[in-house]
């Protein structure tokens, strides 16, 4: 799957990451993190960059790389990197988060940016990474153990109504 690349966003992806973050709204999925009407593009990608050097991180944040899946030229998925863990995403989120846009899906691309996530986690420092996906994502699940995920356990989530499975690679 050489042509998926992955890279940051872009001032000029600002319409085609909001139709995916509107199109992955409906499996409860975030695709920008971070994003709301009332915030600017350029103030959304200026915080990905501090998150990814690990300048002025607000409370909770930890140093993280927040890039897009691009296959010629379109946006496919998307892909977060934490270099470090606190308390709730050791518990449930990982080091790993990504999607893939619906229209892209059972094309291989899920897999192809979990394996290029676990290069850039380990360049960043991290020599076991740990990968998280709902306990009824079974897609994800079967994604995650093709890449070497080795399920540690399944943990309820406190107002959530599904558990998370915790995967470790590496």
């Amino acid at each position: 799957m050489s042509d998926l690349r992955l890279r940051p966003l872009r001032t000029d992806d600002e319409a085609e990451a909001l139709r995916a973050h509107e199109e992955l709204a409906a499996d409860g999925f975030e695709f920008v993190l971070g994003w709301s009407p009332e915030r600017t593009w350029a103030d959304l990608l200026a915080q990905y960059e501090r998150e990814r050097v690990g300048l002025a991180l607000p409370e909770g944040r930890v140093p993280a790389a927040f890039l897009v899946a691009e296959v010629d030229g379109e946006i496919v998925g998307r892909l977060s990197v934490r270099f470090a863990l606190n308390h709730w995403l050791a518990a449930y989120g990982g080091h790993v988060g990504y999607g893939v846009r619906p229209a892209h899906r059972r094309r291989g691309y899920a897999t192809e940016i979990l394996r290029q996530s676990l290069v850039l986690a380990r360049a960043g420092g991290v020599d076991r990474v740990l990968v998280t996906c709902d306990d009824d994502n079974l897609a994800s699940a079967a994604t995650i153990e093709r890449c070497g995920g080795v399920l540690e356990d399944v943990r309820e989530q406190p107002g959530e109504p599904v558990a998370k499975r915790r995967y470790w690679i590496g």
